[in-house]
């Protein structure tokens, strides 16, 4: 069956990142100059998927107002002649079927999920963390051929140094082809030394509808439901395998502030109209720091 449907996960409090986020969803913040879930949409869509759920929480309306017309603004760059940026905001109002649904109460990503069942039905489906992203070939994409191949949920991952692996879900299992292995053990969170690899789960997945009968038969752990427990329901009850991509794209995962400035600054350096000035003022800063 073709997977025609995103989740978008966005009901998050944001607390690394206040006080700004007391007022504005951690989603929304900018890299340069459009807003993290900006670049999660476009990445769901490079994908041919154009039905997306958003899930959101109290205080997250400034989402649907971005994707949301505005006659005001888009009548004043009008009449200033402003075509660029004219068409740059009538294209945000146009660019996908979002559908908005919200979580009432923030208890996991499989809570969140399941919010979502009545839209996406008796589908596979491809869930998105919505604060943080990718640069280079969609993993939306990338997780759709491997389902396509093996009819199973697949998980987005990335390698990364193993130092830093305790702040994720890691993921191991016997490689089936390049850059795809069959899970064969998940471990949120460990201690280095404990990890089984180096290949983290970094907020892409692909489920089959079998996820929300699973997610009904999941205990809680310390008040909420952990998607690798839901998993393992799933296979007990069906067999069914769940495989690991590892995605061939730049993982941004912005969801702290040190790597959310890096990725700032590496936009930031890509840019023509401000690569020049950007590169000589940390040259300048780098060489002031290490002369102190």
């Amino acid at each position: 069956m073709k997977v025609r449907k995103a989740i978008v996960l966005a009901a998050g409090f944001g607390t690394r990142f206040l006080p700004a986020t007391k007022a504005m969803p951690k989603e929304m913040l900018p890299i340069i100059d459009k807003p993290i879930i900006h670049y999660v949409v476009e990445e769901v869509l490079s994908a041919g998927i154009k039905d997306i759920i958003l899930v959101t929480g109290r205080g997250k309306y400034n989402i649907e107002n971005y994707f949301d017309r505005n006659p005001e603004l888009e009548h004043l760059l009008h009449s200033k002649g402003d075509k660029a940026r004219l068409e740059q905001v009538e294209y945000i109002s146009k660019m996908a079927d979002l559908f908005y649904v919200r979580q009432k109460t923030a208890k996991g990503i499989p809570d969140a999920v399941t919010c979502c069942r009545d839209h996406v039905g008796n589908e596979p489906f491809v869930v998105l963390n919505g604060d943080d992203f990718f640069e280079g070939p969609s993993p939306v994409r990338q997780l759709m051929q491997v389902y396509e191949k093996y009819g199973s949920g697949v998980i987005g991952g990335t390698r990364i140094p193993r130092e830093n692996v305790y702040r994720y879900g890691v993921m191991a299992g016997p490689e089936v082809e390049p850059g795809v292995i069959e899970i064969e053990k998940m471990v949120e969170k460990p201690k280095v030394e404990d990890a089984p690899s180096n290949l983290v789960s970094s907020g892409r997945w692909l489920f089959t509808p079998e996820f929300f009968d699973a997610v009904e038969e999941t205990p809680e752990v310390r008040g909420e439901k952990w998607w690798p427990d839901v998993a393992k329901v799933v296979t007990k009850k069906t067999g069914q395998k769940f495989y690991a991509r590892a995605l061939d794209a730049r993982w941004h995962a912005v969801g702290d502030q040190t790597n959310f400035v890096k990725s700032t600054i590496h936009f930031a350096l890509q840019r023509d109209d401000m690569k020049k000035e950007i590169a000589a003022y940390i040259q300048e800063r780098v060489k002031n720091e290490v002369g102190k």
